[in-house]
């Protein structure tokens, strides 16, 4: 009988360590495979700069930092993009009149990390200061297994910078990768635990540096997961209709954050 349980035991040891390898080896190939994918890049005709609404309305100064969700990598005009689009709404009833004139910019760059957020917010500051800061990032931290907690400080740390320079912030924190097409299983559970990871990593040190947050995550994930037209051909970066998800879920605390003082 001990002999039985010793074979029974190792049995049960070779096919846990198969398991694992095997388990091992499809994670990496899934790795790979969503490494040779084609993803879009960002559109050079895009505008970095423009303004929407009446010359003659209270004037708002939106400026967005990040990643490639912050330049709209994905679509094509820049009405489509997460910050045309908040531009849109907020033109059209951001004060009690109903309008305002809103000058949109970005200066986020494709593929950033927090880590990247420094360069960016001394770019923001330069010239005219912004009333409002709109920052959306995270999604490559988590991908690329930043420590939560240290891309988290990062961000904090940006956000303390553009709130000592007068400035809201508002942060749309990592999206829910475990809506992403261009992953699959058992991969895109993996990017959504560490995307969540992220998301609530980023939320406690954004509340502290005096920042406002939207989880993009538990906001729209739902939707992502729901509808692939959320998402452009690479199913990596959102459509215009993904952006727009974005938009009106951030829509509110920037509102509030432009009617408000500093």
């Amino acid at each position: 009988m001990a002999g039985l349980n010793a074979r029974i035991g190792r049995a049960a040891a070779t096919g846990l360590l198969a398991g694992a390898v095997s388990g091992v080896a499809l994670l990496a190939g899934e790795v790979l495979a969503a490494k040779a994918r084609r993803y879009a890049k960002p559109t050079m005709g895009l505008a970095l700069r423009t303004s929407m609404g009446k010359l003659s309305s209270p004037t708002l100064r939106l400026v967005l930092l990040g990643d490639s969700a912050a330049i709209g990598v994905g679509v094509e005009w820049l009405s489509e993009t997460v910050g045309g689009q908040l531009a849109r709404l907020l033109a059209e009833g951001g004060t009690e009149s109903g309008e305002r004139h809103v000058l949109l910019s970005s200066v986020g760059v494709a593929g950033s990390r927090s880590a990247d957020l420094a360069t960016q917010v001394a770019r923001a500051l330069l010239g005219d200061r912004p009333d409002v800061a709109v920052v959306l990032i995270g999604a490559h931290d988590a991908t690329s297994l930043r420590s939560p907690e240290e891309s988290a400080e990062l961000l904090g740390q940006a956000v303390r910078r553009l709130r000592d320079a007068g400035v809201r912030v508002v942060v749309g924190t990592c999206p829910d990768l475990g809506a992403l097409r261009a992953i699959a299983p058992p991969l895109r559970q993996v990017a959504g635990v560490l995307g969540r990871r992220m998301a609530k990593a980023q939320t406690k040190a954004v509340v502290a540096a005096g920042g406002a947050v939207v989880d993009l995550g538990e906001e729209t994930g739902a939707v992502f997961r729901a509808d692939a037209g959320t998402f452009c051909y690479d199913g990596f970066h959102p459509s215009a209709d993904g952006y727009r998800v974005w938009a009106h879920a951030l829509y509110p605390a920037v509102a509030k954050a432009a009617m408000s003082g500093v």
